[in-house]
């Protein structure tokens, strides 16, 4: 039975080394698009709340992009800390900026969705970037994201940033998971017009106003938190012209502080990418223990077949993660010596988030729970 699994998962290995072999070429760097000077509008929106150690930082580093025909408009969602002051003072120091204070969350919504739906409504201008309160830009990401949009005659761009972490443990739990969202959803799909496979990134989901508006806005994922994710893939998946680009120096955001909060920040979107299934949760689990930790242990086995073909299954996902690894992050591949207990780490993320959910009978998302049951309706 181990000798049938490990063989199994060599072939698994060698299809994903093949499908991201291609699939990377088509990713394209931002960094070296021709920046556009002169355009339409562009109507940045930022929903936060209780952000007010980060929209600051965030929103100086757009102020100062070299594309200036910009208006932000800043929402407010329902913050208990100074994160409303913090954008009137923003909206002081340029005109270009307005704020959006919401007090109360519409039944049927959850709050960062019903934020940025909100937000649109206040936007005049022709392309939409729907962006984090976190996010540090250089000053040619914006120009360079819209000579890009223009060239490619897109509907939506999506864009990887630097995901900067301090902590070992951190850095290498975001490394693998950026590894596993990568081979297991396959973003490169994205570029290939043929495909119905989309992705999105909330860090810099940048699209036309008139096919968001066509799509149906943020009514259509309301209720989905794993919203920048959803709106790529259905946009996507209803035709629209789509691509994603890396923009590792030119956008970069602390994705957790630590370790924990990772963990906690994963409690609202893991059941959720699992379809609030729990044949997803346990086949994942299963999957991610198979492939990700078993190798490396039955790889010290007396049987010289199983050493063997459990050689063959770690060399095949550490190719496969200094490819994704060194193309999708800044981090070291180096990292890779830690992927099994990274690998442990992730399951214990899944199982946490999942029994937490049903533990409350829904998740808890900055402050505000949504009910499992209305999650799972409005899927």
């Amino acid at each position: 039975m181990l000798t049938v699994l490990l063989t199994i998962g060599i072939l698994v290995w060698i299809f994903f080394l093949v499908d991201a072999l291609f699939g990377l070429r088509k990713l394209d760097s931002l960094e070296t698009e021709e920046s556009l000077r002169k355009g339409p509008l562009l109507s940045v929106i930022v929903a936060a709340r209780n952000e007010e150690k980060q929209i600051s930082n965030s929103i100086h580093s757009q102020l100062k992009q070299t594309y200036t025909n910009v208006e932000w408009i800043l929402v407010n969602d329902r913050s208990t800390d100074r994160t409303g002051h913090v954008m009137d003072e923003l909206k002081k120091e340029d005109q270009r900026i307005k704020v959006i204070h919401i007090n109360v969350l519409p039944e049927g919504w959850l709050g960062k969705n019903h934020a940025l739906y909100s937000g649109s409504l206040y936007a005049n201008g022709k392309w939409l970037l729907f962006t984090d309160a976190d996010v540090n830009y250089e000053r040619e990401a914006f120009a360079k994201a819209l000579h890009y949009f223009g060239q490619h005659q897109l509907d939506h761009l999506t864009a990887a940033p630097n995901l900067n972490a301090r902590e070992f443990w951190l850095k290498s739990f975001v490394a693998f998971f950026l590894f596993g969202f990568s081979y297991f959803k396959r973003p490169w799909l994205a570029n290939n017009p043929k495909s119905k496979t989309g992705t999105g990134i909330g860090a810099f989901n940048l699209v036309s106003k008139q096919a968001y508006e066509a799509f149906g806005t943020h009514e259509k994922i309301k209720m989905r938190p794993d919203d920048d994710l959803q709106l790529g893939m259905r946009m996507k998946k209803a035709g629209y012209r789509q691509r994603i680009v890396t923009a590792l120096r030119l956008m970069e955001v602390e994705w957790y502080g630590s370790l924990k909060e990772a963990f906690v920040g994963l409690e609202k979107n893991t059941f959720a990418g699992l379809n609030y299934r729990i044949s997803m949760v346990l086949f994942a689990i299963l999957g991610v223990f198979l492939t990700h930790v078993l190798p490396f242990v039955t790889v010290f086995s007396t049987n010289k077949t199983i050493a063997l073909l459990s050689l063959g299954n770690i060399l095949g996902s550490g190719i496969l993660y200094v490819m994704i690894i060194k193309r999708m992050t800044l981090f070291s591949p180096i990292l890779f010596f830690v992927f099994p207990i990274t690998a442990l780490l992730f399951i214990y993320s899944i199982i946490r988030a999942s029994f937490l959910t049903f533990k409350r009978g829904g998740i808890v998302w900055r402050g505000t729970t949504y009910r499992l049951r209305d999650l799972r309706e409005n899927e």
